[in-house]
């Protein structure tokens, strides 16, 4: 079992600050108005990032899904081309569409990319996002939809015809002329006890928000057991930021930094917003820090600050490049394979992990491949520490965001 670390693309838009930059917020898509360090998700700045998360030796990118970012099939088959092996893993939200069209939409994906979709499905925790959509199912019932979605998914990429008679889908003969090969994997995830068994018969990879080694072992066994029940394996994977720099006090001062910039009344409204979600996982992600800013690394280099203003996940690796690849090799040594990561920008955080952490990862065995790049200025170092630049502060924007 190997480390597969994969990066994310901000499709919401980026910037140097907690807060994300929503793509249609303010004036975000205006350059002549936009604030000093804030940076639109126009296809030139995405495809920076998909290239370097390419060159880095990330396999792939994480991209969202909602209304406050732009949408992950079209902007993921346009970076598609701007690179040649990175694959991307799509957020979409069964609800809103047809599983015989969603199951055609990844056949078609995969053969214009050769191969390279993953698709990460996202039943949703917030009604009123959900509603945006035009969906007024409750809780456990968008987790029912998503579980007979994706048996007619599965169903529909056999080839032949597929009949399915649900409460919520009804298909008579559907069908995939020619099935996606390979077969997307599917990654999930779900903290409540109405997503497990759905995680449990349909998923390849549970994805967890990046809680402590106790908190995911905890969770993995859970789903590891209801898998058994159902006669599966699921491999497992879990969603991090990261500030990794040549020392570890370099990093607590970058992460410092970032929290210095936030004021009370952001903070305070944030946490009200974020109180209102339906999702367990966020109600988890909340009470790593209750709202407070003291006592924030809650487990040895897990920093929980990015959860004071940011929904989803709200956790990082702070500390030294070794620090970092210290605390992914414990998360591994749980069972955990596939690293979801992101920091802010996510221009330079992708280097600072992929220059840093990486070869790091690599030299000791943790990777299917050796680390990119020779050795250069990005090359680790004994200690796992590399030559590198950091960037300044800006103002706050806008707070929110996945």
């Amino acid at each position: 079992m190997t480390v597969h670390p994969h990066w994310f693309l901000p499709t919401g838009g980026d910037g140097r600050t907690l807060v994300d930059r929503h793509a249609y917020s303010g004036n975000i898509l205006d350059r002549s108005r936009r604030p000093s360090g804030v940076r639109a998700p126009d296809i030139e700045y995405l495809a920076q990032i998909a290239k370097a998360a390419e060159q880095l030796g990330f396999e792939a990118v994480l991209t969202p899904t909602g209304t406050w970012c732009e949408d992950a099939w079209l902007t993921t088959v346009a970076l598609a081309q701007h690179t040649e092996r990175l694959k991307f893993l799509v957020a979409f939200r069964p609800g809103v569409i047809s599983p015989t069209l969603a199951a055609q939409m990844a056949a078609t994906y995969q053969r214009v990319t050769r191969g390279r979709l993953l698709l990460n499905v996202v039943t949703g925790g917030d009604s009123a996002e959900q509603r945006r959509f035009g969906d007024h199912v409750g809780h456990d019932e968008r987790y029912a939809r998503t579980d007979e979605f994706l048996s007619v998914v599965r169903g529909v990429w056999s080839g032949r015809p597929f009949d399915f008679e649900g409460a919520h889908y009804q298909v008579e003969g559907g069908l995939t002329a020619l099935p996606p090969d390979p077969l997307p994997e599917i990654f999930f995830g779900g903290s409540s006890a109405a997503a497990g068994p759905v995680a449990a018969r349909h998923a390849d990879v549970y994805l967890t928000w990046g809680e402590t080694p106790a908190q995911v072992k905890e969770k993995t066994d859970w789903i590891r057991a209801l898998a058994e029940r159902e006669g599966r394996t699921v491999r497992f994977g879990i969603r991090l930021h990261t500030i990794s720099r040549d020392s570890s006090a370099e990093a607590w001062s970058t992460a410092n930094r970032l929290l210095d910039d936030l004021d009370a009344d952001t903070v305070a409204a944030a946490q009200t917003a974020l109180g209102r979600s339906e999702s367990v996982g966020q109600q988890r992600m909340l009470a790593l820090h209750g709202g407070s800013r003291e006592d924030l690394e809650i487990s040895p280099n897990l920093w929980a600050g990015v959860g004071l203003v940011r929904g989803g996940a709200g956790t990082a690796l702070v500390g030294s490049h070794a620090e970092v690849a210290d605390r992914i090799e414990e998360y591994h040594a749980l069972g955990i394979e596939h690293f979801v990561l992101s920091g802010y920008p996510h221009l330079e955080e992708a280097y600072w992990f992929g220059e840093g952490v990486i070869p790091v990862l690599a030299s000791r065995g943790l990777l299917s491949s050796p680390a990119p790049g020779g050795t250069s200025a990005g090359a680790a170092s004994t200690d796992g520490t590399t030559a590198g630049g950091a960037a300044g502060g800006v103002p706050l924007f806008v707070a929110g965001g996945r």
